[in-house]
Order: C-alpha cells, then structure tokens, then sequence
C-alpha cells in the first residue's frame, strides 16, 4: 500500500484520533517548556527572557490545541 492510500482525510477523521492529537501536543507543550527552562537555568539565563523567546511557538501550539478543541466539539455535536 502507497501513502497516498494510507492518508487519512477530514472525513475520516474520529474522535479518538482528535482526542490523542490533543494528548500529544499538550504533552509536547509542557516538555518545551520544561526542557527550555531546564536549559537556560543551566546556561545561568533569566527565565523571563527565555519564555519571550518561546513565547510565538507556545502560542502556535495554543492555536493548533485551540482548533483540535473545536474540531473535537463540532464533532460531538454532529453525533
């Protein structure tokens, strides 16, 4: 079987699939935040200037679970 059989579209799409997207990205949220505040209390850097920096790509990540959340309750709602 070729990828392009095995991709999967918005239709098929369940809720356990959202739900484990959702578990993923909040479980790679808090470890960025952990391993880079880890990182810079070892390099001797404020906290402060470190989380400006990962700041933007916390905020994408608080998009993308945002999004999943929804797409997770129109899906609940269409059943």
């Amino acid at each position: 079987m070729d990828e392009t059989s095995e991709s999967t579209t918005n239709n098929d799409v369940t809720a356990q699939d959202i739900a484990e997207a959702i578990a993923e990205l909040e479980e790679y949220r808090e470890r960025l935040v952990k391993e880079t505040t880890e990182t810079a209390k070892r390099a001797k850097l404020m906290r402060v200037s470190v989380m400006a920096k990962l700041e933007p790509e916390l905020a994408k990540i608080d998009a993308a679970l945002q999004e999943l959340r929804n797409q997770q309750a129109s899906l609940s709602e269409s059943n």
